[in-house]
């Protein structure tokens, strides 16, 4: 099946009413349709895919791009997410068993099945494997770049900007200047906004993560034009590969403007 039949055809619960509902919005009144499908809603990935949007929000509004997701999880999961993430609660669809990705055939992750663990052990175990770099295509390079820092990506965190990952002390943006100045991605940057995100799961476990049979599932990127015509896709291989080019995950939309530095409210009580 097609993508945009397959994606026509998907019906979810929507976030902000709890309704089952087309996912495939009935309205045209857009230049492109941008569709995440989000893997769980507590993963690194997606917690990350989505503070790349709330940056580029402005960008996305002015060239009118509409951007609609679906994660795995439950309503609970949603009304969560759009509250740590800023993402918008109409847009944000749930698929709680992941049939989205099963019919699309999105990559599944490690699958190994280990005597006398259950599904949720299983996957469990197979993540942690996968963040190890074991059947997850350049995850220990990404990692590494958390790190060491990027001149090849817009610097993430403002100067006044405080970022609190409630494991350290909270520290300003202008603290990452003495890492190597500034206008780019300085080293441990992008790894202490991925420690905030962490820190933020894990308190809420259960909240973010229902059922952890889906912990390695990933996701995918599809842009469609008016006509749903498919103009883009990206299909995750691994853990943090949640874009071809990570140091511009939105680059592929061509929104001809310079990265813009706002500071994301990511820690929303």
């Amino acid at each position: 099946m097609k993508v945009f039949d397959c994606l026509k055809e998907t019906k979810a619960l929507r976030v902000r009413d709890g309704k089952i509902v087309p996912f495939w919005p009935n309205s045209q009144s857009y230049s492109r349709l941008l569709i995440m499908i989000f893997s769980q809603l507590g993963d690194f990935d997606t917690l990350e895919y989505a503070w790349w949007l709330n940056q580029k929000s402005s960008e996305l509004m002015a060239n009118n791009i509409l951007v609609q997701a679906i994660g795995i999880g439950n309503r609970e999961s949603g009304l969560k997410f759009c509250d740590y993430t800023s993402f918008p609660q109409e847009n944000l669809f749930v698929d709680p068993d992941a049939n989205i990705h099963k019919t699309l055939g999105l990559y599944e992750g490690l699958s190994w099945n280990i005597p006398g663990l259950n599904e949720g052990q299983n996957a469990w175990v197979n993540l942690m494997l996968m963040c190890a770099g074991i059947a997850s295509k350049g995850t220990l390079k990404e990692v590494l770049r958390g790190y060491t820092g990027d001149k090849k990506a817009p610097q993430l965190i403002t100067d006044q900007e405080v970022v609190d990952t409630k494991l350290l002390p909270p520290l300003k943006g202008s603290f990452f200047n003495l890492a190597g100045g500034k206008g780019f991605q300085r080293p441990f940057e992008l790894a202490t906004l991925r420690l905030r995100n962490m820190t933020e799961v894990l308190s809420n476990w259960k909240t973010y993560v229902p059922n952890g049979a889906y912990l390695t599932q990933r996701g995918a990127t599809f842009l469609f034009d008016q006509k749903g015509n498919l103009l883009y896709e990206h299909r995750d291989q691994g853990i943090l590969g949640f874009a071809e080019n990570m140091s511009n995950p939105l680059g592929f939309l061509s929104l001809n403007s310079e990265p813009v530095l706002n500071s994301v409210n990511i820690d929303q009580e």
